[in-house]
């Protein structure tokens, strides 16, 4: 008698995974190539200062700063991101591609180039003329953390928008309900794990941002030198310091990334939307 073998066993396939055996090793490699630098990070650190080196005065300003200026730019991608993802999903114009490619740009933009024009735009000899002289300022570090953090914002709500389709808008809509009511009471309920994930994001690539930040804000202590302003400068006069001030913005990167993952799985698992039984509410 011949035993029968779990299919995909002959080729090197672990048995359950339906991949073949070298793609699990490749991945292996390539998690490994992220996860060695942190490692050494972290055995570089020196841990009898450790919380000495993370609460110095000017660390702390840099710290309670990047998070001040991180909410709020979370706050203007809500306010801008939402309405560009609802508009490039939900309406069909002419041009929908080209306007969607500007509105990733700072995705693959450079960000030294993104501080250099907005630098232009709101500099004294800007496109503006020094109209909104907010340049090395507080809130030019909020500009800055927004123009590169918005597009995570959009790119992950236009793409939850197009995977649960227009049929629960329609029946609201067919129903008697105000475009608004739709899309407040139906629409971004819909999407809201999408939003949540998107905000989390946002507010992560805010917290990191450093290039268009120095360019456009300046780096002065506790006005516009944000957490990765303060580790650049720490790496040339006190290297351990920088070390743990990177940890510790690590350690806050991959809490923030697991919970924004976290945040989209029900929208990955596709439940039927809660608010479908409740649409004829909508109208009233």
């Amino acid at each position: 008698m011949t035993s029968r073998r779990v299919p995909g066993e002959r080729s090197g396939t672990p048995a359950g995974t339906g991949i073949p055996g070298w793609i699990l090793v490749v991945a292996a490699l390539g998690a490994l190539f992220v996860l060695l630098p942190i490692v050494a990070m972290v055995t570089r650190v020196d841990w009898a200062r450790f919380g000495a080196l993370i609460t110095s005065p000017s660390s702390l300003d840099a710290l309670l700063l990047s998070l001040r200026t991180s909410v709020a730019a979370t706050i203007a991608c809500l306010v801008l991101g939402v309405p560009m993802a609802v508009v490039l999903a939900r309406v069909p114009f002419r041009g929908r591609g080209l306007v969607r490619a500007i509105v990733l740009l700072p995705l693959v933009l450079p960000p030294v180039v993104g501080g250099l024009a907005l630098l232009a735009l709101y500099g004294r000899r800007g496109l503006l003329d020094g109209a909104i002289p907010i340049a090395f300022s507080t809130p030019a570090v909020v500009i800055a953390q927004t123009f590169v953090a918005l597009p995570f914002l959009v790119l992950s709500l236009e793409g939850a928008l197009r995977t649960t389709g227009e049929r629960y808008e329609a029946v609201a809509a067919t129903l008697g309900a105000r475009p608004s009511a739709v899309l407040f009471r139906v629409t971004l309920p819909l999407v809201a794990p999408a939003i949540v994930s998107g905000s989390i994001l946002s507010f992560a690539r805010a917290l990191g941002e450093f290039g268009a930040t120095l360019t456009f804000a300046g780096s002065l202590q506790g006005t516009t030198r944000t957490l990765p302003l303060e580790i650049y400068l720490q790496r040339e006069t006190d290297p351990d310091a920088a070390v743990a001030l990177s940890l510790v913005l690590i350690a806050v990167a991959i809490a923030v990334v697991a919970v924004a993952h976290g945040a989209g799985e029900p929208l990955r698992r596709r439940p039927r939307p809660a608010g479908a039984a409740r649409t004829p509410e909508v109208a009233r």
